[in-house]
């Protein structure tokens, strides 16, 4: 991949953030209120995530679970409908009021601009995984090439439909047409998909 490519894209984050930013503050903070008066514990929930060459970095979200749901996991990993190392239950218990709007409407997703100020993500590329590279086939190292995205491919074409193996081979689509124009429409089709919760 160009370097110069890099550049432009990373250069492009640091412009959306600055922009939406500001704007994005009293919709950040009435998550905020909404998180704190309904439940108990933390605003923002920091997850590990598998970025760019296999490096785990801390993911930025609002707080959807209840305070120990970490923990429940393990109780709960019999429920779930997807191959691990995937994991998702259909109604989970863990998720509170305020998290099932949150998760709906993708407010949850919103602190993630800090990670793509940090630069550990990026606007557009494939979705982090929360577990870590040494669980990978040698194929899905592929997606490892780039940066992983706030939004991407599988985001707008399957959600939460695809399996991982699905998932993977947008991503590599993705990494191997990625241009500026092509980034622009996924941001574009990002909108509509998370309003009409397509797949979600």
């Amino acid at each position: 991949m160009a370097f110069d490519y890099r550049l432009v894209k990373r250069l492009v984050d640091l412009l959306v953030c600055a922009v939406v930013l500001p704007m994005l503050l009293p919709v950040l903070a009435a998550c905020a209120v909404a998180i704190r008066l309904d439940t108990p514990g933390p605003i923002i929930f920091g997850q590990w995530r598998t970025g760019r060459d296999g490096k785990r970095f801390k993911m930025y979200k609002f707080r959807t679970m209840v305070r120990n749901a970490e923990e429940l996991k393990a109780e709960l990993q019999h429920l779930s409908i997807v191959r691990w190392p995937d994991f998702k239950i259909i109604d989970d218990p863990r998720i509170t009021r305020v998290g099932k709007i949150l998760r709906k409407t993708s407010l949850d997703e919103l602190p993630q601009f800090i990670n793509v100020l940090k630069g550990d993500m990026t606007l557009v590329g494939p979705r982090p995984t929360s577990f870590s590279a040494d669980t990978y086939a040698l194929w899905h190292t592929a997606r490892l090439e780039v940066a992983p995205g706030l939004t991407g491919l599988w985001q707008i074409e399957g959600r939460n439909q695809a399996s991982f193996d699905e998932r993977l081979r947008m991503d590599i689509k993705y990494i191997a047409t990625m241009r500026p124009m092509g980034d622009l429409k996924i941001v574009l089709r990002t909108v509509p998909a998370v309003l009409l919760r397509k797949g979600a």
